[in-house]
C-alpha cells in the first residue's frame, strides 16, 4: 500500500513496516462567523482523540504511514458568554510522509510529518429549536467531508524487536464544514479549522 515510497533509490535498504494504536486529546482552534453584531467562534469541542496506524520505513531517514483519526467533539458556537452546542464528531484518513533525524535501528526516533487526506464532521445531535445565536449560524444533524491537510512530529522509542511507543502531535487543517455549521444570511465564515492532537501509543514492528 506504501511502495510508491519505495521509488527513488529505496531498494537498497530492507524495508520495515509497523502497525499500532494510540489514543490522546485534540483541541480545536475555531474560526469566527461574522455579522453585523460581532464574531463568534465556531467549531468544536476539545475531547478525546483515538486512533490507528499503518507505516513504512523505506530507507533509513524516510518513511510514510496512513492514519486514521476519530475525534470526539460538539459543534459548538460561542458568543457574548452565551454557547450552542451538537452532539458530534469526526473521522480523519491521511497517509503522511515521514523524515527522521536517526536512523532506523536508534533507541530514540524523533521525526517530522506532513501529509494530507479527507477528514468527515458529523453532528449527531437533536438540532435544539430554541438554539441561541442563530443570528450567526444553525447548528445542523448533517455530515460533511473535507479535504485535510496534515502537519506534525515526535517520536519513536524502541522498547525490543518487534515493539515501540510513540508520541505524536498533529495539526490537522480543513475548511470550515458549512453544512454541519450554517451560516446564516449575512453572516461570512473567517478561517479554516484546525485541530491540534496530540496521541501516545503503541507499534508492532515486522519485516526488519
Amino acid at each position: 500500500m506504501l511502495a510508491a515510497l519505495s521509488m527513488g533509490g529505496s531498494c537498497c535498504f530492507a524495508q520495515s513496516w509497523e502497525l499500532g494504536a494510540a489514543g490522546g486529546w485534540g483541541s480545536y482552534h475555531d474560526a469566527t462567523i461574522t455579522n453585523p453584531a460581532g464574531s463568534a467562534n465556531a467549531g468544536f469541542g476539545s475531547q478525546f482523540a483515538a486512533g490507528a496506524v499503518l507505516g513504512e520505513d523505506v530507507s533509513e531517514h524516510f518513511g510514510g504511514e496512513i492514519r486514521y483519526t476519530y475525534r470526539s467533539g460538539e459543534s459548538e458556537l460561542r458568543f457574548g458568554g452565551q454557547q450552542a452546542n451538537l452532539d458530534g464528531g469526526s473521522h480523519a484518513v491521511h497517509f503522511d510522509f515521514l523524515g527522521y533525524a536517526t536512523r532506523r535501528h536508534s533507541r530514540l526516533r524523533p521525526f517530522l510529518a506532513a501529509g494530507a487526506g479527507i477528514k468527515r464532521y458529523n453532528a449527531t445531535g437533536t438540532p435544539n429549536p430554541n438554539q441561541p445565536l442563530t443570528d450567526f449560524a444553525l447548528l445542523a444533524h448533517a455530515d460533511e467531508v473535507k479535504a485535510l491537510v496534515s502537519f506534525g512530529g515526535g517520536v519513536k522509542a524502541i522498547l525490543s524487536d518487534h515493539w515501540l511507543i510513540r508520541a505524536d502531535f498533529r495539526d490537522y487543517a480543513t475548511p470550515f464544514p458549512e453544512n454541519v455549521i450554517i451560516p446564516v444570511p449575512g453572516a461570512k465564515i473567517n478561517g479554516w479549522l484546525h485541530d491540534f492532537v496530540g496521541m501516545v501509543g503503541v507499534d508492532w514492528t515486522f519485516g526488519r
